[in-house]
């Protein structure tokens, strides 16, 4: 383990040196559009993206485990999924957003880029992090350069607002989840994860510093994850943020709170997961019921997702909840799987939905109220048929990935044959069918109601194909979910011995 061993961060130093390179060429770039930095930006994204997906299949480094820089960096099947799915995420971001952005002036300078790409790397370190110092560099580095995203439009009070917002808010976070490391680091004596666990397993550590660490972890992984009750940011960011920004927002960093999730609950106190899925089962329940009962009462788009987001966390954390029963670990692997599988088809789903209200918006005009989109189908039948698919996901609804992803989690709930759990099951379901209401409204807005705007939807050739596939693969994914559970699991069960 006390080896550099560079092989393993290879598509980091890729990330950040092409990075750098695009940050220096930007200077030189005069077109409105920027499309020189556009082009390379996604080049680097397809580059990275490849690199992962060759380790998670094992072209390098065969796949398996590896330690790099002295023991605090982890390269292994989980991560690099998780990284891939980030990258392609963040791919699909700029696609749905370039054409938004240059008419909002937020093209000036390659900021957008740069930050995005930023904010990816640190993503990466995060995912990748077996030091709590690792990890927390990496969430600083992502968190400032979404904090920068979202006031980007420097002449926009409502963004300034939201900026300020989520940059107090998420310093909080911060400062929770980093005196609860180091409470951990006090209890156990080591910043490493392998370490915090070997500590833990032989009983050498002070159990009351350490629980208390744990509940300042979890609080602080709440607000990442935007669980009720630490979702007070999400409602506001997402409305107030460029749409562009609220993308990047949604998507990959929701991939990057559950990978820290594992890391330093499930890597690192497996032993002590009576006491956090306690916290976790809490935190699952509360954000069911805040978010869709919240999410009712919305009029702005972007704000019933907000809320929409804060239930689907809870849906997810209902699966790392009922990972170790009865001081048995043998039904994690489906609970963490499903868990797993369940973020990252969200994250698909949630790129088509605020990719559209994005091809919907025209110059001096954002398409994020829900009546903005009366009568779609007018307008475009196959936009209207792509976001009623994404709202079908989003509300569970055959056969769509999002009913699969619902099963998947409810399947590992019934399974343990725990009253406790199956009850949270069938809360979670009835749940559901509150939330299936306000999914339905905006597919009925779409359809039955007369078209109040009927100007042309202006979006690049890119974007529309990007939709397209988008709203296809939530469709496919539901049809045929076995690969990627499959994925799912295989890195699960590589990772680590559960």
């Amino acid at each position: 383990m006390n080896t550099m061993n560079w092989i393993a961060i290879y598509p980091e130093i890729t990330l950040l040196v092409l990075t750098s390179v695009i940050l220096v060429i930007d200077l030189f770039v005069t077109h409105p559009l920027r499309r020189l930095t556009y082009g390379l930006t996604l080049a680097t994204l397809a580059v990275v993206g490849a690199m992962q997906m060759a380790y998670f299949l094992g072209y390098y480094l065969d796949g398996q485990t590896v330690y790099a820089m002295q023991g605090m960096v982890v390269n292994d099947p989980l991560g690099n999924l998780l990284k891939f799915f980030a990258t392609l995420s963040v791919f699909v971001t700029l696609v749905y957003g370039h054409l938004y952005s240059a008419k909002r002036d937020m093209l000036r300078g390659g900021e957008l880029f740069t930050l995005s790409l930023l904010a990816l790397l640190g993503i990466m370190v995060m995912i990748s992090g077996n030091n709590f110092l690792v990890i927390y560099l990496g969430l600083e580095l992502m968190s400032l350069s979404l904090y920068a995203l979202v006031a980007l439009r420097r002449d926009d009070l409502v963004a300034t607002e939201a900026a300020m917002k989520y940059f107090v808010l998420g310093a909080l976070a911060s400062g929770f989840l980093l005196y609860g490391l180091s409470m951990m680091y006090g209890a156990t004596g080591s910043l490493d994860i392998d370490e915090v666990f070997k500590a833990i397993a032989a009983g050498q550590f002070n159990r009351q510093v350490l629980v208390l660490g744990v509940v300042f972890v979890v609080a602080g992984l709440a607000f990442k994850l935007g669980a009720a009750p630490f979702h007070m940011w999400v409602p506001d960011v997402y409305q107030g943020a460029p749409t562009a920004a609220t993308l990047l927002i949604a998507g990959a960093p929701k991939l990057a709170a559950f990978g820290i999730t594992v890391r330093l609950l499930i890597d690192a106190m497996l032993a002590l997961a009576v006491e956090w899925q306690q916290m976790l089962i809490v935190l699952s329940v509360v954000s069911l019921l805040v978010g869709n009962l919240a999410a009712i009462a919305q009029t702005n788009l972007k704000r019933m997702l907000a809320y929409s987001t804060i239930a689907q966390m809870g849906f997810m954390l209902l699966g790392l909840a009922s990972g170790v029963v009865n001081g048995n670990t043998l039904s994690a692997a489906n609970a963490y799987s499903s868990a797993m599988f369940y973020v990252v088809t969200y994250v698909i789903t949630t790129l088509g939905t605020f990719g559209l209200i994005l091809l919907l918006s025209r110059e001096g005009f954002e398409a994020e109220e829900i009546k903005d989109l009366k009568g779609l189908n007018q307008r475009s039948p196959w936009y209207a048929a792509v976001m009623a698919i994404f709202m079908f996901s989003l509300a569970g609804i055959p056969p769509t990935v999002g009913f699969y992803a619902k099963l998947a989690v409810l399947q590992a709930l019934v399974s343990t044959n725990v009253d406790l759990y199956v009850g949270l099951a069938v809360f979670a379901v009835l749940l559901s069918l509150v939330g299936a209401y306000y999914y339905l409204r905006v597919v009925k807005v779409m359809y039955f109601d007369e078209a109040l705007d009927r100007a042309p939807i202006q979006a690049s050739p890119e974007a529309r194909a990007v939709l397209s596939v988008n709203g296809l693969a939530v469709l496919v994914l539901g049809i045929l979910p076995g690969g990627l559970m499959a994925m799912c699991a295989q890195a699960i069960v590589r990772a680590f011995s559960v």
